[in-house]
């Protein structure tokens, strides 16, 4: 039957979990025969103190155990009350063909979630780093108090959008790993760093910006880099290999038509050349491919989607 079914042909009686020899290499076994209720339950924690990421699927009381303590315990439409208590999902039409819908939507879920952790932890980075630098350097603070308002605005406002953002959900379950996301999204934040550190210093002398217009440029290099970062870093692939949901293009468009204007002339803050709003518009979607190709070995080295 296993060898049907595509699932193996190795098979192991319960007996074995029970005096602790296969628990040790669950991967030896493809079926196991002979399960008593209490086994459902080892055969779970074997597999994660394997380092699996587990599914169950049950409809009784005896699944009940099992169904809780894996990642996604999953009851049957017919399960009894029990069991769907004890799931995390509860599955409303006969058969198993929800799984798959189930599985799907939850890695996409996760994928959003990691575009907008590994983002919003690159923007505290930058942020942070940026203004401290700027006020070292400069001996002013970089943006002023009305900027930092609009910049929250404007930058969450697209952020929000990620939630209905088009996403290719992964070929295998991943687990968090808080340390290797904060890692990467310091890394990503360096090298956004370095360009709104650059662009900023030689925009402002190039232009003769006086206090007020580079305080509006600064404004501006914040909120570009964030849709920067944003669109390189929801895709595993490149950036042009899947196209963003139409709220979130709608947002991104929005969000950067009104900031332009408002700088270009001067409501809320001091007037900039429109050749300048242009061409740091221009540069941060440079930017965001330099950070795209940046991406691919940065994944790669912390173990990231």
């Amino acid at each position: 039957i296993g060898a049907q079914l595509g699932i193996g042909t190795r098979a192991c009686q319960a007996e074995g979990l029970r005096d602790g020899n296969v628990a040790q290499n669950p991967e030896n076994c493809d079926l196991y025969a002979r399960v008593l209720p209490e086994d459902k339950h080892r055969i779970v924690v074997a597999l994660q103190q394997a380092g699996h990421v587990t599914g169950m699927t049950g409809d009784g009381v005896n699944d009940a155990p099992a169904l809780r303590q894996a990642e996604l315990g999953i009851a049957v439409a017919s399960a009894t009350d029990v069991a769907k208590a004890a799931a995390g999902v509860v599955l409303t039409d006969p058969g198993l063909g929800g799984v798959l819908t189930v599985v799907r939507a939850g890695r996409e879920v996760h994928r959003r979630m990691l575009t907008y952790t590994l983002n919003k932890t690159l923007k505290v980075f930058e942020i942070t780093v940026f203004l401290t630098l700027g006020l070292v350097l400069t001996g002013r603070f970089l943006v002023s108090p009305l900027l930092i308002v609009l910049m929250l605005f404007a930058n969450d406002f697209v952020t929000m959008s990620i939630a209905t953002d088009r996403v290719r959900p992964t070929p295998a379950p991943q687990h968090w790993d808080v340390r290797r996301l904060v890692a990467a999204a310091a890394g990503f934040a360096s090298l956004s760093l370095v360009f709104s550190l650059e662009f900023y210093f030689i925009a402002r002398g190039a232009w003769g910006l006086d206090g007020h217009q580079s305080q509006t440029l600064a404004f501006l290099i914040l909120v570009f880099t964030n849709q920067a970062g944003i669109y390189a870093l929801r895709t595993n692939a490149s950036l042009w290999s899947l196209a963003p949901s139409r709220w979130m293009a709608m947002t991104s468009i929005a969000d950067l038509a009104i900031v332009s204007l408002l700088a270009g002339l001067g409501v809320l803050m001091a007037w900039l050349p429109w050749s300048l709003i242009v061409l740091l518009l221009a540069s941060s979607v440079v930017f965001s491919v330099v950070l795209d190709a940046a991406k691919r070995p940065l994944f790669k080295h912390f173990a990231i989607a």
